[in-house]
């Protein structure tokens, strides 16, 4: 097995797939590392770490392309919208690990399959016990939900913690978050320690005893929601007239909030609209919105994906790829995501790759000139 690393060419992607920590043990058990020059600049690390721990740095991506029998990779396919150049030097046989946004229709989907390349999806993850330290989705949430937690902070005109001074007290700012996955659960425990009161709210009554151990307060919100969780530990997609109800019964919470961070996403589906413009105008002048759905459309009306929207004194933030902006860390957590996910397909030093194991079964996107997955392929149309 020949792993190679490339240097991201997405806009903004400061991560990298493979750190040098994990390159010394890929070594050590017999597997050669093929690094692009500065593929790891931006995660702070600098080429020479990985060549102390073993790794080959080459000049260019098609060196890596051309040598490289598995490729881990950050953003792919239809997530970077890589260029046909990559797609076409990849190796008939070789396997691509990474994001690769697996829920929409792309090109590329049609050329690793023709290319007989196998793909693999991160974001396709089974939510197992073993697959935990595979977890992709769950590592970078919970970087994005503390990160969320951080931007409201700095964009709030007013502290976070009580504070009691001689010139009078400052109260505590309230926090509502909604959505109490990962990311929920982190922006909770983030905003919990800066100091604010706490509230949350999820569709899944099952989480309120996760949203109390943080020390916040669950938001009851009386709607029957039984079917507010798929079988694989997701959120599930309710219909419209369910969150028209939801959006009611939030409005008084919203209304009282300072700050408000939302994380409800439903995978491969638009994100819910769960905040609109006449929810916002209710809000105080100087609140703040932070919405981590922007990339899917937003769970606030007013979201703009990428960019922050000032609307009768509330400031809307549609962040992207927050876990990026952590690069190190995401880093280091993606590396030991991909990593143990590639050793399932290692085989005494050899590539091998079993559709019976059900991790490799629910990941795979392309393999052998074929989609295996019928719902994966008709998803892609292909």
């Amino acid at each position: 097995m020949t792993i190679g690393v490339l240097r991201e060419t997405y806009p903004g992607e400061q991560r990298v797939a493979l750190v040098p920590a994990h390159t010394a043990a890929l070594v050590k058990a017999g597997t050669a590392v093929l690094l692009e020059a500065g593929a790891g600049e931006f995660a702070g690390h600098p080429d020479q770490e990985y060549r102390n721990k073993g790794a080959e740095v080459v000049a260019d991506a098609a060196e890596v392309l051309a040598r490289a029998n598995v490729l881990l990779t950050v953003r792919f396919a239809a997530a970077a919208d890589s260029d046909a150049a990559q797609l076409d030097q990849l190796q008939p046989g070789a396997a691509v690990i990474g994001l690769l946004d697996p829920f929409q229709p792309h090109s590329s989907f049609a050329r690793l399959r023709d290319g007989g390349v196998s793909s693999f999806a991160m974001e396709l993850m089974p939510r197992i016990t073993r697959a935990q330290s595979m977890d992709v989705l769950s590592s970078m949430a919970n970087l994005a939900g503390y990160k969320a937690a951080l931007m409201a902070a700095d964009n709030l005109p007013k502290m976070l913690p009580m504070m009691m001074t001689a010139a009078g007290t400052i109260v505590s700012a309230r926090a509502f978050v909604v959505g109490a996955g990962v990311a929920g659960l982190q922006a909770i425990a983030t905003a919990r320690r800066l100091g604010a009161l706490v509230s949350a709210y999820d569709v899944r009554p099952a989480v309120k005893e996760q949203v109390q151990s943080l020390g916040a307060r669950f938001v009851e919100i009386e709607l029957q929601a039984e079917d507010a969780e798929s079988s694989d530990g997701y959120a599930r997609q309710m219909d419209q007239e369910f969150y028209h109800k939801q959006r009611q019964l939030m409005s008084g919470v919203l209304a009282e909030s300072d700050i408000v961070i939302t994380t409800a996403a439903v995978p491969g589906k638009p994100a819910p609209v769960l905040i609109t413009q006449q929810m916002v105008e209710a809000m105080g002048r100087g609140s703040v919105i932070v919405d981590l759905a922007a990339e899917r459309g937003g769970n606030c009306e007013l979201t703009r994906a990428g960019e922050t929207v000032q609307h009768n004194g509330v400031t809307i933030l549609g962040p992207l790829n927050l876990a990026s902006t952590l690069a190190r860390d995401a880093s280091q957590l993606y590396s030991k995501n991909i990593t143990t996910f590639s050793e399932v397909m290692r085989k005494d030093g050899e590539l091998v790759i079993d559709l019976q194991d059900e991790i490799i079964a629910a990941t795979v996107v392309t393999h052998a000139g074929s989609v295996p997955n019928q719902e994966t392929r008709s998803r892609l149309q292909l």
